[in-house]
């Protein structure tokens, strides 16, 4: 058996759980199997993500000549920090959970 333990203060969240109450209930049947497949689609998009990464580290890698202009070079590193940034917090945020779902 788990428990979810995640306290939505932590995740700065908690105006948006106010009135919920803090009962305990059972998490189950076609409700937990809608979450696995959200989870299920957050691995797709990993997948894809990686896919794409893969090809554009091979591109990079590549011989074949790039052209291209100071703007453009700045943009590509702009959003390269920004993707980053976006796949640290989203670590941060699981490794959270991962603490929160507790074995009992």
């Amino acid at each position: 058996m788990y428990e979810i333990i995640a306290n939505p203060e932590d995740y700065q969240i908690d105006d948006l759980i106010k009135g919920t109450g803090h009962a305990k209930i059972d998490f189950s049947g076609g409700e937990r199997i809608k979450w696995a497949n959200e989870i299920d689609t957050f691995t797709s998009k990993l997948v894809s993500f990686t896919e794409k990464a893969q090809e554009l580290s091979k591109v990079l890698r590549g011989s074949d000549a790039i052209k291209t202009t100071p703007a453009s070079l700045k943009t590509l590193k702009i959003q390269l920090f920004n993707i980053n940034d976006a796949l640290n917090t989203a670590l941060e945020i699981s490794k959270k959970l991962e603490a929160d779902i507790v074995s009992k």
